[in-house]
């Protein structure tokens, strides 16, 4: 690797960290009712696997800020790669579904480190006309794993046992250790940095009651439950009192000063709507391929595959042209070609054939790649660099938000929805079933529509020229 830049090591490095991250959350989703047979328990008992992750993880990034000042961008993720792995071991050894959901804590809080840090990490690495790039091969991580994890987590469970789910990541969260210990870049260290304490308790209370409740609620019935309205009513204002506290603080725990940036906030917006289009996708199709086409989940699992390649042939290209051009030449046609491909999921007929939906997915993957990362990069180039690891945090914890939002409202609507459409006379549960997908599809191209002309606002470097 001598003859590889310095830089490129760094991002070879975090690659591997936050792919491994990715991809065990991933492969986990779809094998849940697996989890139900093994530990003769309830969805409910068995759903905080993927929960217990979500909270752990976003009550741990409002840390990352303060600990890159303090430690060092490199020993915290480090810190943070440490600790994943050990929650993978820990997985991998559990004999009770509590100690997979411990393990599964462990793994959040590795997570939560690694994920904002790894983007502040590149930044510190690349001058920001060559970020594109970078931040676009880094982003073959968070884009490609989601969509080969199911396939690879079907594939494991298939052939082999459920603790597989937690080896594999071991080999890999090693690899990228070994890494990162040798190539990431040692950052400047504030050893009098404060920790605001206050602003940590608000802010992990807020965070973690939303997506707690959020983690929960796929139900309409559990989303109205008085404690899931509590929580979330008590997240929201515990986020408003996080604000107007912070905005007081000589030395805040997170920066709210970024949102005064145009480009920072509508990155924010974009990507979040981007979320929600991906991972839309990711819970509707399981659906539509094997509920309504009748296929069976490794069918399911290669209907990924060519949107995960070209999401992350086209983040690449992405990258590369918004370093040359700027983001209104990659961003706004990326939004738009991902929500004319769901349009075209929410036209689909029961005649409509396999490889038709395959290559209306790779398209969606297209505009994923062009739009996701470009957004993300010229947001963190927008603001000064010392605040490049609580931006990368504030991304982070609002796009997992979002995502979550998503998954929870597709969920309900599919519930009710199909409910509504089986009721009517001479329909039967194949075609509502279809219908509602439909809808369901034109609602997430209709979020990715709205944030098309807020993409134009987005500035590049170029334009500070």
């Amino acid at each position: 690797m001598s003859k590889i830049p310095t830089k490129w090591l760094v991002v070879i490095s975090v690659l591997f960290g936050t792919f491994t991250v990715i991809l065990n959350n991933s492969m986990l989703n779809p094998i849940l009712p697996r989890f139900i047979e093994v530990f003769d328990s309830n969805a409910v008992s068995v759903g905080w696997i993927l929960t217990i992750f979500m909270v752990a993880m976003g009550m741990t990034m409002p840390l990352t800020g303060y600990f890159g000042d303090r430690f060092g961008k490199k020993k915290v993720y480090l810190a943070g790669l440490s600790l994943f792995i050990v929650g993978s071991i820990s997985g991998l050894l559990s004999q009770t579904l509590s100690m997979v959901i411990i393990s599964r804590a462990i793994q959040g809080m590795g997570g939560g480190l690694i994920m904002p840090i790894a983007m502040a990490l590149i930044f510190n690495s690349f001058p920001r006309h060559e970020r594109g790039l970078a931040v676009g091969v880094y982003g073959v991580a968070a884009m490609v794993a989601p969509a080969i994890g199911p396939t690879i987590g079907g594939f494991l469970i298939q052939f082999l046992d459920w603790p597989w789910l937690f080896a594999i990541n071991i080999p890999f969260g090693l690899i990228g250790l070994a890494l990162s210990a040798k190539f990431l870049e040692r950052t400047e260290t504030d050893p009098n940095k404060r920790f605001d304490l206050p602003g940590f308790v608000i802010i992990t209370l807020g965070i973690g009651a939303i997506l707690f409740a959020l983690g929960r609620g796929r139900e309409i019935s559990m989303l109205a439950d008085p404690l899931n309205v509590t929580l979330i009513a008590s997240g929201l204002i515990a986020i408003v009192v996080f604000v107007f506290y912070e905005n007081r603080q000589e030395d805040p725990l997170l920066n709210l000063s970024v949102f005064k940036v145009p480009t920072y906030s509508v990155s924010i917006l974009v990507t979040s709507s981007a979320s929600i289009g991906l991972f839309s996708g990711i819970f509707l199709l399981p659906l539509l391929i094997q509920n309504v086409y009748g296929l069976n989940e490794v069918m399911t699992g290669l209907l990924f595959l060519p949107a995960a390649a070209a999401s992350g042939i086209f983040m690449s290209l992405g990258g590369r042209l918004l370093d040359k051009k700027g983001p209104r030449y990659v961003v706004p046609p990326g939004l738009a070609i991902m929500a004319g491909a769901t349009i075209g999921l929410g036209m689909l007929k029961l005649s409509t054939p396999y490889w038709l939906i395959l290559v209306l997915n790779a398209i969606r993957g297209i505009g994923m790649g062009m739009g996701n990362m470009p957004a993300t990069t010229s947001g963190m180039n927008s603001i000064p660099e010392h605040l490049v690891a609580q931006g990368s945090a504030m991304n982070n914890i609002i796009r997992q938000i979002s995502s979550s939002l998503g998954i929870v409202f597709f969920s309900i609507y599919y519930e009710v929805r199909r409910a509504q459409i089986a009721a009517a006379p001479d329909i039967d549960m194949q075609a509502a079933t279809l219908q509602t997908l439909n809808e369901a599809f034109l609602v997430s191209a209709g979020i990715l529509i709205l944030a098309i002309p807020f993409s134009f606002i987005l500035k590049g470097v170029q334009d500070d020229k």
